[in-house]
């Protein structure tokens, strides 16, 4: 399934988590985990789409160490299209910028990044099929 990125030398993709809270993911192959912020946690909480399972402790990019939340989470809708289950995502504080990480993209390896033209090609998707259906309503 091929994803399109926005973006140049930062990439992002659209996401929904849970079926309900949607943004905007940084790709980030750098990244162990999938994060999410606050926000969305709150969000995914209220509609019963994210478990505690436990505190890990890692070194950010800045060089600094933390010990941040893990939560497991229902599902991510990649792009359009690409539904992935039982996923664990790090929990940064406040409005933090939200990553893809290897959390989620060892699930749908293998997976290629491409830059002309932007774009993410996951290889074991699941297809959302109610955004299928959209797609195929609105294209020409």
């Amino acid at each position: 399934m091929i994803v399109p990125m926005k973006g140049g030398g930062t990439y992002y993709v659209t996401a929904r988590f849970g079926g309900t809270t949607s943004g905007e993911l940084m790709v980030d192959t750098g990244s162990g985990y999938t994060t999410i912020n606050e926000q969305t946690l709150a969000s995914l909480q209220e509609g019963g789409h994210a478990q505690y399972v436990k505190d890990v402790s890692g070194i950010l990019a800045d060089g600094s160490r933390t010990t941040v939340r893990v939560y497991r989470v229902t599902q991510v809708s990649i792009g359009c299209c690409c539904v992935v289950r039982d996923i664990e995502a790090a929990v940064f504080p406040d409005s933090t910028r939200q990553i893809l990480g290897l959390s989620v993209l060892k699930k749908v390896a293998p997976f290629t990044v491409s830059l002309e033209p932007a774009q993410l090609t996951l290889s074991r998707c699941q297809a959302d099929p109610s955004a299928m259906t959209a797609v195929r309503l609105t294209s020409p």
